[in-house]
Protein backbone atom coordinates (compact mmCIF):
# COMPACT_ATOMS: atom_id res chain seq x y z
CA UNK A 1 0.00 0.00 0.00
CA UNK A 2 1.21 3.49 -0.81
CA UNK A 3 1.66 5.97 2.02
CA UNK A 4 0.70 3.48 4.68
CA UNK A 5 2.27 2.43 7.94
CA UNK A 6 2.20 -1.23 8.90
CA UNK A 7 1.47 -1.83 12.58
CA UNK A 8 0.70 -4.93 14.61
CA UNK A 9 -1.89 -4.89 17.37
CA UNK A 10 -2.89 -8.01 19.28
CA UNK A 11 -1.31 -10.28 16.65
CA UNK A 12 -3.16 -8.59 13.79
CA UNK A 13 -1.56 -6.51 11.05
CA UNK A 14 -3.09 -3.15 10.16
CA UNK A 15 -2.10 -0.69 7.46
CA UNK A 16 -2.71 2.89 8.53
CA UNK A 17 -3.04 5.40 5.73
CA UNK A 18 -3.06 9.15 5.76
CA UNK A 19 -0.77 11.72 7.31
CA UNK A 20 0.64 9.30 9.86
CA UNK A 21 4.18 9.62 11.16
CA UNK A 22 5.53 6.05 11.26
CA UNK A 23 7.26 6.34 14.62
CA UNK A 24 4.15 7.86 16.19
CA UNK A 25 1.90 5.21 14.64
CA UNK A 26 4.15 2.45 15.97
CA UNK A 27 4.12 4.01 19.43
CA UNK A 28 0.32 4.20 19.41
CA UNK A 29 0.03 0.63 18.16
CA UNK A 30 2.35 -0.61 20.94
CA UNK A 31 0.29 1.25 23.53
CA UNK A 32 -3.01 -0.20 22.27
CA UNK A 33 -1.45 -3.66 22.06
CA UNK A 34 -0.20 -3.39 25.66
CA UNK A 35 -3.62 -2.28 26.87
CA UNK A 36 -5.38 -5.12 25.04
CA UNK A 37 -2.96 -7.68 26.43
CA UNK A 38 -3.37 -6.32 29.96
CA UNK A 39 -7.17 -6.51 29.64
CA UNK A 40 -6.98 -10.05 28.28
CA UNK A 41 -4.72 -11.10 31.14
CA UNK A 42 -6.95 -9.63 33.83
CA UNK A 43 -10.30 -10.70 32.38
CA UNK A 44 -9.27 -13.96 30.75
CA UNK A 45 -11.06 -12.81 27.59
CA UNK A 46 -10.01 -14.73 24.50
CA UNK A 47 -12.31 -13.05 22.00
CA UNK A 48 -10.33 -10.24 20.37
CA UNK A 49 -13.42 -8.10 19.80
CA UNK A 50 -14.41 -8.30 23.47
CA UNK A 51 -10.83 -7.56 24.47
CA UNK A 52 -10.73 -4.57 22.11
CA UNK A 53 -13.99 -3.14 23.50
CA UNK A 54 -12.82 -3.53 27.10
CA UNK A 55 -9.46 -1.95 26.23
CA UNK A 56 -11.30 0.91 24.50
CA UNK A 57 -13.31 1.49 27.68
CA UNK A 58 -10.10 1.63 29.72
CA UNK A 59 -8.56 4.07 27.23
CA UNK A 60 -11.70 6.23 27.26
CA UNK A 61 -11.58 6.31 31.07
CA UNK A 62 -7.94 7.38 30.88
CA UNK A 63 -8.86 10.19 28.48
CA UNK A 64 -11.71 11.38 30.70
CA UNK A 65 -9.44 11.43 33.76
CA UNK A 66 -6.79 13.39 31.86
CA UNK A 67 -9.39 15.89 30.64
CA UNK A 68 -10.66 16.38 34.19
CA UNK A 69 -7.10 16.95 35.42
CA UNK A 70 -6.46 19.40 32.57
CA UNK A 71 -9.59 21.38 33.47
CA UNK A 72 -8.51 21.42 37.11
CA UNK A 73 -5.07 22.72 36.18
CA UNK A 74 -6.53 25.33 33.82
CA UNK A 75 -8.74 26.55 36.67
CA UNK A 76 -5.74 26.81 38.99
CA UNK A 77 -3.76 28.70 36.37
CA UNK A 78 -6.68 31.07 35.77
CA UNK A 79 -7.00 31.74 39.53
CA UNK A 80 -3.27 32.44 39.84
CA UNK A 81 -3.29 34.74 36.83
CA UNK A 82 -6.25 36.69 38.24
CA UNK A 83 -4.46 36.94 41.60
CA UNK A 84 -1.31 38.24 39.88
CA UNK A 85 -3.38 40.83 37.99
CA UNK A 86 -4.95 42.00 41.26
CA UNK A 87 -1.49 42.43 42.79
CA UNK A 88 -0.27 44.40 39.76
CA UNK A 89 -3.43 46.54 39.75
CA UNK A 90 -2.97 47.31 43.46
CA UNK A 91 0.70 48.11 42.96
CA UNK A 92 -0.05 50.42 40.04
CA UNK A 93 -2.84 52.06 41.98
CA UNK A 94 -0.53 52.79 44.92
CA UNK A 95 2.19 54.28 42.72
CA UNK A 96 -0.19 56.72 41.05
Amino acid sequence: MEDSVRVEIYDQIYHLRGETDEAHAQELARYVDERMRAVAEVTGAVDSLRTAVLAALHLADEIFQLRARQQQLEGQIRERAEHCLEIVDRALGQSA
